[in-house]
């Protein structure tokens, strides 16, 4: 038996891909070829967390998160995640009042990034992302310095997210014009770029790429895989 993962859900895109990473990854873990563990995940209509992230309204995108943490612990999760990097801005409003324990993503990218000796990272993601303190906190905890695109790049990643990647599209437009972002990172001596929005891995692909990726998405399901079948 593994332990019982919780999604709590934003954007389609990303915790779709999120899911599917913990599926098929299973059996590498757990053995047999279509093991995985139990997961349950729920979310909030898109469109309520938008209304509240545009504000800048952090209280009530917490408010959302533990109310599809309630229905997953109501379910049976042992503990929870979320593949959305922009609301782990509400994270530690959350974790406060939250009935089950949780993974923080952006703590699992450190500490790959830590693994793997990387010195200084580029960011992308949304601009609420980029321009707040989700990464950089965790990052200068593991001595670790980060960089962001200039402010008309971020609002063309910005732009890009909302209006593409969310929704689906993945043009090749976005992927030369991603690739031209990551390849600026690189010149201001970034060593990896990350993937801090759940949907870019969706856009992406390593063997493209100027700069080593860390994926987010599929590190954070990982590592909530590997908690799963360890703590069993």
């Amino acid at each position: 038996m593994t332990e019982h993962i919780g999604i709590v859900a934003c954007s389609a895109e990303g915790a779709a891909l999120c899911y599917r990473t913990i599926c098929t990854e299973g059996p590498k873990l757990i053995g047999g070829r279509y093991a995985h563990p139990e997961v349950t995940m729920h979310t909030h209509n898109f469109s309520e967390y938008m209304r509240y992230i545009e504000a800048g309204d952090w209280e009530n995108v917490a408010g959302l998160m533990l109310s599809s943490t309630a229905r997953v612990a109501e379910a049976g999760a042992h503990f929870a995640i979320c593949p959305d990097n922009t609301i782990h801005q509400a994270f530690d409003l959350v974790i406060e009042k939250s009935p089950i324990p949780w993974l923080h993503i952006a703590e699992e990218v450190a500490a790959e990034a830590k693994r793997r000796d990387y010195k200084r990272l580029g960011v992308l993601g949304t601009r609420f992302l980029m321009e707040g303190p989700v990464y950089a906190g965790k990052l200068a905890a593991t001595g670790i310095e980060h960089v962001i695109p200039g402010v008309e790049e971020r609002e063309y990643i910005n732009e890009v997210i909302f209006n593409e990647l969310v929704c689906g599209r993945f043009t090749e437009d976005a992927r030369l014009n991603f690739k031209q972002i990551i390849a600026g990172l690189r010149k201001q001596g970034c060593d990896a770029v990350i993937l801090g929005c759940t949907e870019i891995p969706l856009l992406l692909t390593q063997e493209s790429l100027p700069l080593p990726p860390l994926d987010s998405t599929r590190l954070l399901a990982r590592a909530a895989l590997k908690k799963a079948v360890q703590a069993a």
